[in-house]
């Protein structure tokens, strides 16, 4: 029960009031704090459980990487959320700054590049954060920029846009990176490429990704 009120408040942009209106069809008697209550305590768990078996399992990242900043009103006040993604479209790192300058480049990228290593590609926008920051790790002759090379970790934007809506916005910068973090963990694990592949494949890694997340933590 709590896999499943967690799972339908962080993939799907619902509320928490929607998410108990939900349960309640089921015939699940909770209340929207509870199902806060249970985001809070668990999803950060089940998203370090995510991230430990794709890391074991999953192929190396260390070919092409997409980063991107998107702007996220805290309060009223702008903060940038970086994000790093790979050539297989997984989202490998999120961070929360309040300015995109080199100095927040360089923490980000350094962040990234101790959990996963150095890629032979880095992708961007033309903000010149990038540049001097990779000049200052010694990475710049890996960068790449360009109009539209950046397409792919851009549409990563889209998801966490509807989500946001859904939770009237953030309120604390500590709230927001953990958010962040949770909902790129399960955007990797049911994110199937359906444009990509045929109904019936689409089906079948539906069917392992929610098999997947019915295990974690059942131990």
């Amino acid at each position: 029960m709590i896999r499943l009120a967690v799972m339908l408040y962080i993939r799907f942009p619902l509320s928490l009031r929607n998410v108990e209106d939900l349960l309640h069809e089921r015939g699940i008697d909770v209340t929207h704090e509870a199902v806060r209550f249970w985001w809070h305590r668990f999803g950060p768990m089940f998203a370090a459980e995510i991230r430990k078996r794709r890391i074991n399992g999953m192929k190396s990242s260390h070919w092409r990487w997409h980063l991107d900043e998107m702007f996220v009103k805290i309060n009223g006040e702008r903060h940038y959320l970086w994000r790093a993604v790979d050539q297989e479209g997984e989202v490998l790192e999120s961070s929360v700054t309040k300015k995109r300058d080199r100095k927040a480049a360089l923490k980000f990228l350094r962040k990234a590049m101790r959990k996963h290593g150095r890629p032979e590609v880095i992708v961007t926008d033309r903000l010149r954060s990038y540049g001097a920051a990779l000049r200052e790790i010694g990475a710049a002759n890996r960068h790449e920029t360009g109009r539209w090379l950046n397409k792919r970790v851009e549409n990563f934007h889209l998801p966490f846009r509807r989500r946001e809506r859904a939770m009237l916005r953030f309120r604390r910068m500590r709230s927001l990176q953990k958010f962040a973090t949770v909902h790129a963990s399960v955007l990797n694990l049911f994110n199937s490429e359906r444009s990509l592949s045929s109904r019936p494949s689409f089906k079948l890694n539906r069917a392992a990704a929610l098999a997947e997340w019915r295990g974690l933590c059942a131990e």
